[in-house]
């Protein structure tokens, strides 16, 4: 039987605690946060991913994208995405500040345009920006 790689077990811890807190909320009556805190990293990444695919969208702009994406999709983060809430905190901070970027050189219709989630959460990631 092969050796399963060390990154597919920490990032198997990681999702099933990232599932325990989301089914914690929502046990205590906080759906919408459970909700919006287990999209939070797959709308950022879809989010990146059209606006790299976008025409209006600079190269230069484009590069930052990268390299978000690259940081979000990351295992390794400042805060361990396995602590519960904060740990996508360090994927929002990164999120924000590209976000402030790309709408500075693309505006932020653009932006919206891709945005999958809900708009009170990218209303959020822009205000940290």
């Amino acid at each position: 039987m092969a050796e399963v790689p060390g990154w597919v077990v920490w990032l198997g811890v990681a999702v099933a605690v990232d599932v325990a807190v989301v089914i914690t909320l929502v046990a205590i009556g906080h759906r919408l946060l459970a909700r919006e805190l287990a999209l939070l990293v797959p709308n950022l990444f879809r989010l990146f991913r059209g606006l790299l695919g976008d025409p209006r969208v600079p190269w230069h702009a484009k590069a930052v994208l990268g390299l978000g994406l690259l940081w979000i999709a990351s295992p390794i983060d400042l805060i361990p995405e396995f602590v519960p809430i904060v740990g996508p905190l360090d994927d929002a901070i990164v999120a924000a500040g590209v976000l402030g970027y790309v709408v500075r050189v693309a505006g932020r219709e653009v932006v919206c345009e891709h945005w999958p989630g809900d708009p009170t959460i990218l209303a959020r990631l822009f205000r940290m920006a």
